[in-house]
This record gives structure tokens, sequence and C-alpha cells, in this order.
């Protein structure tokens, strides 16, 4: 009898010891799958960084030539800057361009392909449209570049060609005009992204349940009513996602920018990542270049983390029921 008691009680000691195993090893197990991407965090993003904020508190002209440590010299010659403080401006004026338009045109379009066309035509037609929307996010902004340039060439571009063939006797110089530049770059940079919010947007629609659609209509309730109860609230994530990776795009635009009209005229759509880049490499002022890209990322973070602050705070709000 004692040994047999003996005997469950060494069962119970091995299954409750290989039972502790197993959860060690589980949780041990889950660790060497995140070592590539925090070797990458750390060489991509963390290194570069560090470095960058360090380059920022010297003043040195790259190469092989002296560098000397000035401390918080540069970040006070940024308050006193006025093409610093013109770049983030501009920068509210990307953010219109990139984020507060295209996503609006594109709910729209998302929801006029979702229901009007998808419904009264067939699917192929509305994954069509959608690939074609789609289609400028990922053409090469060079090609773009080349393209609007020569749309909005003032000489023998095709938008004052057709002007002129209508009887505009002055037609304007639409990236060499300071009057004009930024809002042709916006155009542009409307034009480039209106197909991604419009491609997430389809996607969300089709996860709502089509039930709460034909309970709304049969109560007779108009599209409108049914857009405005149904298919924003249910799509709010969407939205946030949208809203938290475009505005992060529009702070840090450069590739436009570089290819249309390089900050001009007269600093005009001059943004913040590409002062920095003038600095870096057309100035030589690596230290004063590295400031503002400093600056630039602490307010992408800053407006990241509002955004995802927003985020939780509207899905605890939803969890509550109100």
């Amino acid at each position: 009898m004692t040994s047999t008691h003996a005997q469950a009680a060494g069962s119970a000691r091995e299954r409750h010891g290989t039972r502790r195993r197993g959860r060690r090893s589980s949780t041990i197990g889950y660790w060497p799958y995140l070592i590539p991407g925090m070797i990458g965090f750390t060489v991509i993003i963390l290194i570069p960084f560090a470095l960058n904020l360090y380059y920022s508190l010297t003043k040195w002209k790259g190469g092989m030539s002296k560098m000397r440590f000035i401390g918080l010299e540069n970040y006070e010659n940024l308050l006193h800057d006025s093409a610093f403080w013109l770049s983030f401006t501009n920068s509210l004026f990307m953010i219109i361009a990139m984020v507060v338009i295209p996503t609006l045109i594109g709910l729209l379009l998302a929801s006029a392909l979702f229901d009007y066309i998808g419904k009264h035509f067939t699917s192929g037609v509305a994954s069509f449209l959608r690939a074609t929307y789609y289609l400028p996010q990922i053409l090469p902004i060079s090609v773009a570049g080349i393209v609007w340039n020569w749309i909005l060439n003032a000489e023998s571009g095709a938008l004052n060609t057709l002007l002129r063939a209508i009887g505009v006797a002055q037609a304007p110089n639409w990236l060499g005009s300071t009057s004009t530049a930024l809002p042709s770059v916006m155009l542009v940079l409307i034009w480039i992204q209106i197909g991604y919010p419009t491609v997430i947007f389809m996607s969300a629609l089709e996860r709502v349940d089509p039930e709460l659609y034909e309970a709304a209509e049969l109560d007779g309730a108009t599209w409108w009513q049914r857009f405005r109860a149904i298919t924003i609230p249910q799509i709010k994530p969407e939205t946030f996602v949208i809203v938290l990776t475009c505005t992060v795009a529009a702070l840090k635009v450069f590739a436009p920018i570089y290819v249309l009209t390089r900050g001009g005229p007269e600093s005009s759509t001059l943004v913040p990542s590409y002062y920095s880049y003038l600095n870096f490499f057309d100035k030589s002022k690596v230290g004063y270049g590295a400031a503002i890209a400093t600056v630039l990322t602490i307010v992408i973070i800053i407006v990241a983390v509002a955004i995802q602050v927003l985020q939780n705070r509207s899905a605890r709000r939803e969890e509550r029921g109100f």
C-alpha cells in the first residue's frame, strides 16, 4: 500500500515537472524568433538614429573634415530659421493633400464601387476600377514625375496647351510660380495617394455584415442614412490605420518634392525632409541637417502616438457601449 502511494506521488511529481518544463520551453521557444527582428531594428533604425542624434550636436561638413561638438546650438538656430518653420507649415498642406482629401474621396469611391458598381455590374468591373485607382500608388515616382512635369510644363505642357486652345491668353506657370507651385504639388499627391484608402476601405466594407444594410433598407433608410449610421462606424479601425500611415507619409514626404520642384520656387514647396537633404548634401551642413531630421522624427513619433491613443480611447468607448 505504501509503495503504491509512493509510486502515485512520484508520478504526480513527474507530471508536474514535465508541465513546468513544457511551460519553460514554450516560453523560451518564442524568443529566438524575435532575435532577427531585434537585430534588424537595431542596425536599421536604432543605430542610425543614435548617430543622427549625435551629429545634430556637432558642426561638421562631412567627409574628412573636422567634427566639432557644439551642443544644442543647431537646435537654437532652428528656432530662428524661417525656412525651417516654413517647411513645417508646408507639411500641413501635405497632410491635407495626402490624408484629408484622399481619405474622403477614397471613402466615397469605395462606397460607390461596393454599393453600386459591385451590385449593378459585375465584381470584375469593381475590381478593375479598384486596381486602376491604385495604379498611381505603385507607379515609380520618377515616372510619375516625368508625366506630371510634361502635363504642367509652362511652355509645352498638355494642360497649358489645352488652356490656350480654349482661349486662355496667359496660361499659369504651374510649377514655377510661388502662387501655383504648392497647389500643383498637392494635386499630384492627391492623384498618387487616392488609391490607397480606396483599396483599404473596399476591404473594410467587405467585412461589414450585409444584414445590417438589409434591415436598414427595409426600415426605409436612404443610402446616406445607411452610410452615416452603419458604414462609417463599422470601418472606424481601418480609418484610423489610413490616417496614421498617411499622416506619417505626409510628414516625411520627399520624392515628389525632389522630382517636381526641388523645394522651389523661393522655398514655396519646401518640406522638412527635403530641407534636411539640402543641408546634408548641398550646403555641407551635416549637423544642421541632422538636427532637422531629429526634430522631424520626434514630431512623427508624437503624432503617431497621439493617433494611436485616440484610436484606443475610441475602441474603449465602443466596448463600454457609448
